[in-house]
């Protein structure tokens, strides 16, 4: 017993006398302490981390190795020692990150124009199907309103407020160095979702004209780059991630159920001529009670699959990816499916002189497409009704015509019969891609000549049709029983040749760098569509169609006037741009461009858009060097610039001719033309941008930020504006006229608020605060302008924010109720008419927007979160508007369902035609939203060293704090029929082999 004991001590005594005690300092190449480092015994989880002297202590074996990094600085490996010093260097692959800006890169620390570059690890994760959701909420100044609930929807993406009233407020999207057309196909729900996320490495978000103006023509609403993975390994490297969702429709138009619809009929006619009718409606069924929006809706179910391979062979780096999403939609028959395929190489030649990016991508998309209008069919349906009928009428779908006396055709069909008794489908397939050759002149290394091939070709083809014997069909006044509908056959295609020269050189002498830049762009834009009008099949013995022509091989009827429309459009381009460096702190970047578009006459055709940006890094200054251990970085930036705007459609300043769609219009059998009007001297909507920023990081950039204060000026308005009587075809035509301001502040701060050995806090809040004004919107600045229709209830008026609320003004009683049908008579006239209507002062543009994103990890364990936040943002509640009084019969022998907003206005009259236009309905639709929230645990080896990976469990549209009383308030400006945002919820798996 004792030898065992003896010989245990003698063992633990040698151990302990292998162990050292380390004594160690860790500082900068400056001398400066370095405060939380981590020092871990490489090879064990044992460590600690430095004090505020940079200081630390730690047991070791004596030949241990310790592993010493920190955020900032190259990592560094020494050997154990009872005293040990460290002195960590700069990591200046960290501070010196490429950024692509446009034709071309630069290192961050070089920018001096407003933009954000968000990688690949740093964007949302979870439950990802378009490349939108990927940076919501990420980047001050981008404000991205997610779409409604339908599979594949895309998202509205907004850059310092619109800078247009009638042309496009959308970003300019450039995928892998090709600019893109922003609108989505016909059928293709999503302009973006053609693009696999996965297959994303950046975003590069360029915000102020200095940084845009670059790309002239099309980038008055900002710009966003993507760059896609490229492969470059010198393994094989495999990596798959695949994702399981469950889609929870769980919101309700709050509406009444059956007990309740019944009592309000009950006392609400009681006593009048109508009641016996209403009785008789509502004893038909007199036990049946229908919840219609949860007849409707289903759990959606999803899946993303993903594999890629990248690696090299050779001289030759390649990626190569697969993609498949497949989602069943929370409304009955939808669905969407997507395929997609990448193909990435880039070899280099003579020597790496020749660099040569080739990237081809290919997706099909399918869609099911749901009637969106079941969703408010559904609300407002009888709740007292069932959903089949014995009878079997029209497919078994319950309708008002089994009822006697109901007239049929202005009451609402059936909304289990709009899903199912439609053939509504579409599918697009699209090619992307580009060959860019990037030559390194031999014995001038620093010259280097560009050649970009690009494409874009999208062919999109689908039907709508309603089917025989349903309900639509029946009321189809063409087809009657037989029903009918359309086909669509849209050809896109974009075609880019971009050359420019780049010379980049250091001048020791000095101390100076130069980057200077010139090329030519040409881009081809055409469009064709073929939209075919006919009936289902049938053999003809219904006689002639008016305006149709029976097809004897289709054995349908077919609209007489179907043709196949083209459209083209060109932009030819010069630009040029200069980087210059002194001394390595005092940066100037200046950019010409001069843009040619087939969209206005040859006396307008050119624009010209410069922009200038300087930047001092003052930290960099001899005089900052005592403060380099607290204020790390602190950077001043001023820019400005022009960018022009030409999204109006093509021909607009021609004379030229439509076929008439009426079908009555023909001579001798051929359809008439009918000219359109025109606007001969249409030229470049121009918007000009000023940029004052301040950038900053504390603690070698442990928390870094930036301030920024941005106006946008446009003039030459492209809007729409009336023509004086017998000056043109139309009594509207597109012209050059207003103009409007946008100014805004944003704000960013990003820290890592915690850094231990186990456990680690990373935060990133932004907040932008955004005003639009209209300055003017006629030729002369003219204050008793009438402003230009803009919507439904909404206006543009000079001095007020785009899209204005326009309503009338509700009066209330004195105990504060609203008085039904009573408003304010503004014009004093006596009678309530048009003329009453005022401008609220308020939008849908919210005043101000932010996000906050917060990741915290624990060894293996990740917890992230991603808040977003929307304040002074209004949206009319047409759904309230229309639906808040119990006299609701109108004599058609059918009933609908009332908004619970009855027990709130207690209306029981039948609305006028201004109390549905009531600012009672006019609300404040601020929220705080958390959009995801994200568990995962990533591990570096499972079963091999070579394979790792992470799993990972995630909420998306987690809740939502708002006084909006509607289904969500993150709407468009009228909520009228949305189909609701689903709670998500997301199991994945990633793994890397």
């Amino acid at each position: 017993m004792v030898l065992p004991i003896l010989v245990g001590l003698f063992l633990s005594l040698g151990v302990y006398a292998q162990q050292v005690t380390v004594k160690g300092h860790v500082k900068d190449t400056t001398g400066e302490p370095v405060i939380g480092a981590n020092i871990i015994i490489k090879g064990a989880t044992t460590g600690t981390i430095t004090d505020f002297d940079g200081n630390f202590t730690l047991n070791a074996a004596k030949d241990a190795i310790l592993s010493i990094s920190f955020v900032g600085y190259k990592p560094i490996e020494v050997k154990a020692a009872p005293s040990v010093t460290v002195i960590l260097e700069d990591d200046s692959q960290v501070l010196n990150d490429v950024v692509v800006i446009g034709y071309g890169s630069v290192k961050k620390s070089d920018l001096s124009g407003s933009v954000v570059a968000i990688k690949a690890e740093d964007m949302n994760r979870g439950a990802v199907t378009s490349p939108q959701e990927l940076i919501q909420g990420k980047v001050p100044g981008l404000f991205v309103a997610p779409g409604d609930g339908s599979p594949g929807a895309g998202s509205t993406l907004r850059i310092r407020g619109g800078a247009s009233l009638n042309a496009s407020n959308d970003p300019l999207i450039v995928i892998d160095g090709v600019p893109t057309s922003n609108d989505a196909a016909p059928g293709t729900p999503n302009a973006l979702a053609t693009i696999n996320p996965n297959d994303i490495e950046t975003f590069t978000v360029l915000k102020d004209a200095s940084a845009t103006a670059i790309y002239g023509s099309r980038a008055s609403n900002g710009v966003i780059i993507i760059t896609t993975k490229k492969g470059s390994q010198d393994r094989v490297k495999i990596s798959y991630s695949g994702s399981f969702t469950v889609k929870d429709a769980y919101q309700r138009v709050p509406t009444l159920n059956a007990d309740q619809f019944r009592e309000v009929l009950v006392n609400q006619y009681e006593g009048t001529s109508q009641e016996n009718t209403i009785n008789d409606i509502l004893n038909k069924y007199p036990n049946q009670s229908t919840n219609w929006q949860d007849a409707i809706y289903q759990t959606g179910l999803s899946t993303d699959q993903n594999i890629a391979i990248s690696g090299k062979t050779g001289i030759l780096p390649y990626r190569v990816s697969l993609g498949y999403n497949n989602e069943r939609g929370t409304l009955k028959t939808s669905t969407y499916e997507r395929y997609t395929a990448a193909i990435n190489l880039n070899p280099k030649f003579f020597k790496e002189h020749l660099s040569v990016d080739i990237n081809v991508k290919g997706t099909i998309n399918k869609n099911r497409f749901a009637d969106s209008g079941a969703v408010g069919a559904a609300a407002f349906f009888d709740p007292t009704k069932p959903m089949y009928t014995e009878s079997g009428n029209y497919h078994g779908y319950w309708n008002w015509s089994e009822v006697p006396g109901a007239v049929q055709s202005v009451a609402t069909y059936n909304p289990l019969s709009l899903l199912y008794d439609k053939d509504n489908n579409g599918k697009t397939n699209r090619s992307l891609g580009n060959i860019q050759l990037d030559y390194k002149i031999h014995g001038l290394e620093d010259l280097h000549a560009n050649l970009n091939l690009g494409y874009d070709i999208a062919q999109t083809t689908g039907r709508n049709f309603v089917l025989p014997g349903s309900i639509q069909s029946v009321q189809d006044t063409n087809f009657p029983s037989l029903g009918g509908g359309n086909t669509w056959n849209n050809l896109r295609r974009n075609h880019l040749l971009d050359f420019y020269m780049n010379y980049t050189k250091d001048i020791t002498s000095i101390k100076s760098h130069i980057d200077v830049m010139a090329g030519y762009s040409w881009q081809h834009f055409y469009y064709a569509n073929h939209d075919i009008t006919y009936s289902n099949p049938t053999d003809g013995s219904e006689g002639d169609k008016e305006g149709y022509v029976y097809d004897q091989g289709e054995g349908r009827y077919i609209r007489k006037d179907h043709r196949r429309i083209p459209y083209e459009n060109y932009l030819i381009s010069f630009f040029g741009r200069l980087n210059y460096n002194f001394m390595g702190r005092y940066l100037l970047t200046a950019t010409l461009r001069r843009d040619g578009s087939s969209r206005f006459s040859q006396n307008n055709r050119w624009g010209l858009f410069p922009s200038a940006a300087l930047a001092w890094t003052v930290s960099d200054e001899a005089f900052m060097e005592a403060t380099k251990d607290v204020l790390s970085k602190l950077k001043l930036r001023i820019g400005y610039g022009v960018t022009g705007q030409q999204e109006i459609g093509d021909y607009q300043y021609l004379t030229t001719y439509s076929f008439s769609t009426n079908p009555n219009n023909t001579y001798l059998g051929t359809t008439l033309l009918k000219p359109n009007g025109y606007s001969p001297d249409l030229k470049w909507e121009q918007t000009a941008t000023y940029n004052f920023a301040i950038d900053f990081g504390f603690l070698n950039n442990r928390i870094n930020g930036s301030l920024e204060y941005y106006q946008k000026h446009t003039k030459d308005l492209l809007n729409t504006v009336s023509a004086p009587a017998g000056t043109n075809f139309t009594n509207q035509i597109t012209a050059n006229v207003g103009e409007m301001k946008n100014k805004g502040v944003e704000f960013n701060i990003n820290a890592m608020a915690i850094q231990s050995k186990d456990f680690s806090w990373n935060l990133g809040y932004n907040v932008t605060w955004n005003d639009s004004k209209i300055i003017k919107l006629t030729a002369n600045y003219n204050p008793e302008y009438q402003g230009i229709n803009a919507g439904t209830n909404q206006k543009h008026q000079i001095n007020q924010k785009p899209n204005t609320f326009y309503l009338f003004q509700q009066v209330y009683d004195k105990n504060g109720k609203p008085i039904q049908n009573a408003f304010v008579d503004r014009n004093g006239d006596g009678n309530i008419t048009e003329a009453d209507r005022y401008l609220t002062g308020k939008s849908p543009m919210a005043k101000v927007f932010m996000g906050l994103s917060s990741e915290f990890t624990y060894r293996n364990w990740d917890l992230g979160f991603n808040l977003r936040a929307n304040f002074g943002n209004y949206v009319f509640n047409a759904l309230a508007a229309g639906n808040s009084t119990t006299n609701n019969y109108g004599g058609k022998g059918f009933l609908v369902n009332y908004y619970e907003g009855i027990y709130k206005t207690g209306f029981t009259k039948i609305n006028s035609t201004e109390q549905g236009a009531s600012d009672l309905f006019l609300e404040n639709a601020s929220f705080l939203k958390m959009d995801n929230i994200t568990l995962g645990y990533s591990f570096k080896k499972l079963f091999t060293n070579r394979l790792s990976g992470r799993i990972s469990a995630s909420v998306q549209n987690v809740f939502t704090i708002t006084k909006y009383s509607g289904l969500d308030p993150e709407v468009s400006a009228i909520d009228g029929n949305m189909w609701p945002r689903p709670r998500v919820f997301n199991v994945g798996i990633n793994l890397n082999f």
